[in-house]
């Protein structure tokens, strides 16, 4: 990032995408492991990563690709990114209409670090610009170049496999075995569950629930609630007629204090700061 740039936070929630460009002097923060998939680009700086899988450094022009279940660590200095967030139906929905996959059939990314693919930078920057700019059209624009990265991922790095036991529900694209439990999460968000509450929707004790639902996600069952309710978090704090307080009550928290220190421990901003540099959809 050149040092003559000022810090920059601007983010984008749709129901099927969502776009996070950030540019600072210093990021620290996690791209929880969830049903979604994920595209981070490195627009400038140099970024390190750790996923389950591996870790490493990333540079100018370079993406870490994450498929469903898959998490990651960021951390650098002087970095400008953009992070692009899809979910599984806008995914599967391309794939289906591009003849490459079908019924008892999953998408995967089949690899994770991209090194200077031009089209994929070149994508990833005209969001960047539509995002920081505020001309007319905005949102429609940026629709029209997020279904083309969709497109360009399913050309280049997709690996379509077969699975039985994969899913796509309303809550996204999710394992059978513990779909039930998911939904549960998502749908009793502001409640107070616990673990033998949510594991009982699989029909399995704590224990076992715990175990397999960390080998299918890559995460705990408390993370993976505390991500779809920072996800929740995001989509209610564009409207713009709900407070702080109402919306952490939605979300599962007792008190905004305690809603502030985990959204700012999943963002890296308030909710406040978050909301200020929302854009328009």
């Amino acid at each position: 990032m050149s040092p003559s740039l000022p810090p920059l936070n601007r983010f984008l929630i749709n129901p099927h995408y969502s776009l996070y460009y950030r540019r600072g002097k210093k990021l620290d923060g996690t791209h929880e492991a969830r049903s979604d998939y994920a595209v981070i680009l490195v627009l400038d700086g140099r970024l390190k990563f750790r996923t389950e899988e591996k870790s490493g450094s990333m540079l100018t022009n370079q993406a870490l690709l994450l498929s469903p279940s898959l998490g990651a660590s960021l951390t650098g200095e002087s970095v400008e990114l953009l992070q692009l967030t899809l979910a599984p139906a806008l995914v599967v929905d391309h794939a289906v209409r591009m003849h490459l996959t079908g019924p008892g059939t999953a998408v995967a990314f089949r690899s994770d670090l991209v090194d200077h693919d031009e089209r994929l930078n070149q994508l990833g920057r005209g969001l960047a610009t539509e995002l920081t700019d505020e001309s007319p059209g905005r949102e429609i624009v940026l629709g029209a170049l997020v279904e083309q990265v969709v497109v360009h991922l399913l050309r280049h790095y997709s690996n379509i496999r077969r699975s039985e036991e994969l899913e796509i529900s309303r809550v996204g694209l999710i394992d059978r075995r513990i779909r039930r439990s998911v939904e549960l999460m998502h749908a009793q968000l502001e409640q107070d569950l616990t673990l033998k509450e949510i594991a009982s929707a699989s029909y399995l004790s704590p224990f076992h629930f715990v175990r397999v639902f960390k080998k299918l996600t890559g995460t705990t069952p408390h993370a993976y609630l505390a991500s779809i309710r920072t996800s929740r978090a995001q989509l209610l704090l564009a409207e713009p007629n709900l407070s702080i307080t109402e919306i952490s009550l939605r979300v599962g928290y007792s008190s905004p204090s305690h809603f502030t220190k985990a959204f700012r421990q999943a963002t890296g901003l308030t909710p406040r700061a978050f909301r200020k540099a929302l854009v328009s959809s």
